[in-house]
């Protein structure tokens, strides 16, 4: 595989999961956006808020392209999880526009420099903190994908809306009926499992 053609492809795929990652945040209300929907604190504009700051880490200042966005999360001293969730005066536009600004700043990273162009992670050991850029866009996309799921998963619960994109949810057909039905039938496969284990 050419190296232009790998870059293509692993543009498409950060991409995709970019796409996906923010169509998760369309038509809900600023609660719905923002609200933890995990014991954790899982929420949708903080996924976007982290992959923002992953793609500005990995893909910008460890290859010694610093964006110049100011990150204070990520300070030094920083409240532990602060890039996980957005204050009431990070408003969802800053954090989207942020997330798109992160975008262009990695994917000039990946224009600029050549996929074996090794760089250093410095929240990594010592010793075992160098990579490649290569390495490092995959890790972004296996990140912003895994969130991405994490977005779709969340956003059904809140009001059923699923999938990868607009017009491509990924499911077969079934109406609200069917889905019980379905969703019935496997909670009684996983008793009678259970029940046999």
């Amino acid at each position: 595989m050419t190296t232009p053609d790998a870059k293509n492809d692993l543009h498409f795929y950060l991409q995709s999961a970019r796409d996906a990652l923010l169509w998760k945040l369309e038509g809900l209300s600023e609660y719905d956006a923002r609200r933890p929907l995990t014991p954790t604190g899982t929420n949708l504009l903080g996924l976007v808020k982290h992959a923002a700051s992953v793609e500005l880490g990995y893909l910008g200042d460890i290859f010694g392209r610093p964006s110049g966005e100011p990150l204070p999360w990520l300070d030094e001293g920083a409240e532990p999880n602060a890039d996980m969730w957005a204050t009431a005066d990070e408003s969802r536009a800053y954090v989207v526009e942020l997330y798109r600004r992160a975008w262009t700043h990695a994917d000039a990273t990946i224009d600029a420099l050549a996929l074996d162009t090794t760089g250093r992670v410095p929240w990594w050991p010592e010793g075992r903190d160098e990579v490649t850029l290569h390495h490092a866009v995959v890790r972004v996309i296996a990140d912003t994908h895994r969130h991405a799921g994490h977005a779709d998963i969340l956003r059904e619960h809140l009001d059923g809306a699923v999938g990868m994109n607009e017009g491509n949810d990924s499911m077969p057909p079934g109406d609200a009926a069917w889905w019980e039905n379905h969703r019935s039938r496997l909670e009684r496969a996983a008793r009678e499992a259970d029940r046999n284990a």
